[in-house]
Formats: C-alpha cells, structure tokens, sequence
C-alpha cells in the first residue's frame, strides 16, 4: 500500500480515533501520542492490509490494545469527582459522611480489575450506552452488563464489609 491510499483509507478515522483515546486516557498529550504510535503501527503493517475488510474497526481495535497497555504500564487512577453539589438543607456532619462514603467508592472502583473499572466509569460517570462502550471496549453488550453486574456487586459488598469495620 502506498502513502495516498493509506491517507485516504486510514486518515478520515482520526478524529473518531483521538475520541476513544481520550475517553480512555483522559489525558490530551497522552490521546495525541496514542493515536500517533496507532497509524505509525498501521503504517508498518500496511503490506498485511490488504486482508482488512473494515480500516474504521482494524484502526479501533489496535488503537484500543495500544491504550489498555498505557492504562496497564500506568496503572491510571481515574479521578472521580466526589465533592459533587450537594443540596444546602443538608447538615454539615451529612455533607461530610458523604463526601467519606464516595471518597471510599472511589478507592472502591479505582480497585476494580482494569474492564471492570473502565466500562464502570464509562457507563456511570461519562454516560456512554452500551452501544457506545461496546464499539469502544470491543466487548459485546452482554458481556458488557455481566460486567457491570460484577464491578457493582463487588463494590457493594467492599463498601458494606469496610462499613462493618468503621462500627
């Protein structure tokens, strides 16, 4: 393959690609390097591309591996923000209970096996559908709620055993 054909099969797909590496790494600087390593990595196999039906999802799916090892070699904490707005009628003491109780959720997630952490926070704090997280992750809807399931009942039960310790 050479250099034109490569732009003008591979090159359309670089915005959609920077977006899935953004919402994985939330980190620019970092989004711009993955998606940079992802088409020089296409590039190199460019003589093995002529087996490609689909360039959008052989671009996603190695764009996607190229993140989970940045997640993996960083082991990236997202930050989740737990000092959300709370109504003014609340008591002081409940404000603050509260702020402890998600403070503790968020060690919680941060815990979490890395597909169970991500899709968590992908489904619940950046609202993607399934579908979304889906043609993000690769992972097919079902398992995606297994998942979720999982994550959440791990979850729970943490944050019920380190309440029973606080008592």
């Amino acid at each position: 393959m050479d250099g034109e054909t490569f732009k003008k099969i591979f090159l359309p797909h670089h915005q959609k690609l920077y977006r899935i590496a953004y919402r994985l790494t939330q980190n620019v600087a970092e989004s711009e390097d993955i998606v940079q390593e992802a088409f020089i990595k296409i590039w190199n196999k460019r003589n093995e591309l002529k087996e490609v039906e689909n360039a959008e999802a052989f671009s996603v799916a190695i764009l996607r591996n190229m993140c989970m090892d940045y997640l993996r070699k960083t082991k990236y904490e997202y930050q989740m923000p737990y000092d959300a707005e709370m109504p003014e009628k609340e008591s002081f003491s409940h404000r603050i209970e509260m702020q402890d109780e998600a403070a503790q959720v968020k060690k919680l997630i941060n815990k979490l096996p890395e597909p169970q952490r991500m899709i968590m926070m992908m489904k619940h704090w950046e609202e993607y559908s399934d579908d979304e997280i889906e043609q993000v992750t690769g992972i097919t809807s079902g398992n995606i709620r297994v998942i979720l399931s999982r994550a959440r009942k791990t979850i729970r039960e943490q944050f019920l055993k380190t309440e029973k310790q606080w008592k």
